[in-house]
């Protein structure tokens, strides 16, 4: 597990353009969101709190969707397999390469929205940012999930429409889930983004961590857990 994920790091460090699309964009988005909406210092404040955990969902979901497309396409991943190491190992692996690049990447994000862009919320700033990197782990194991389904790169990065879009519409950040068709509301409920995002506006609003704040948790950790065995059971060695 530890030299699978030493191994992917490797990788991504000689991947500048990767490296700027997890590290640069994220802090880029949230600071031209904050000038859309520089005459409505609230907007950003009620927004900004989740947008820190939503992008990097939805990066990490690309990054290791491809990654993992291109183990098995290059046939690494089969060459691995020979080894005596588990399907679940190797997805761990990355899982724990994923979790350092969201740490180092949720602390910048944080830094630029909280330092910069001043951004206030009610919670812990510490805890928004751990919170943020449970997000990133989420957006890394539901990509590792959805790889074994795509045998390009092209099917890959059509999995963040089909898979990422219908939860950013329904987590509630653009209107409460209460508020929509019932119909909505019982899809919301079975997404992981809307525990994600009802957490983070717990954050941005509430100063003390909540008996619902620590159920979200939970929702999302069994979400992670559940993709990652998913990952696991239906990981191929290579595409056909």
């Amino acid at each position: 597990m530890i030299a699978t994920a030493i191994r992917v790091l490797r990788q991504l460090r000689r991947d500048p353009r990767t490296l700027a699309l997890l590290f640069v964009v994220p802090p880029l988005l949230l600071t031209l969101f904050k000038y859309v909406f520089e005459g409505q210092p609230e907007t950003f404040d009620r927004v900004g709190g989740p947008l820190v955990g939503i992008f990097p969902f939805v990066l990490m979901f690309v990054i290791t969707s491809i990654t993992m497309l291109r183990e098995r396409t290059t046939g690494t991943l089969e060459r691995l397999m020979t080894l005596p190491i588990s399907k679940l190992d190797l997805l761990l692996g990355y899982g724990l390469a994923f979790a350092l690049v969201a740490t180092v990447q949720a602390l910048i994000t944080a830094t630029v929205a909280f330092g910069l862009l001043g951004l206030d919320v009610e919670g812990s700033v510490v805890v928004v940012v751990a919170f943020a990197v449970l997000n990133a782990l989420l957006g890394m194991s539901l990509g590792l999930f959805a790889s074994a389904f795509a045998q390009t790169e092209f099917q890959a990065v059509q999995f963040m429409p089909a898979i990422v879009l219908p939860q950013f519409l329904l987590c509630g950040l653009l209107v409460p889930r209460d508020e929509m068709g019932a119909v909505l509301e019982a899809i919301s409920a079975v997404l992981p983004l809307s525990y994600a995002v009802d957490a983070m506006q717990r954050l941005t609003l509430e100063p003390d961590v909540s008996g619902r704040l620590m159920l979200d948790i939970a929702i999302v950790v069994g979400f992670i857990a559940l993709s990652l065995g998913l990952g696991a059971a239906t990981l191929r060695r290579r595409t056909a």
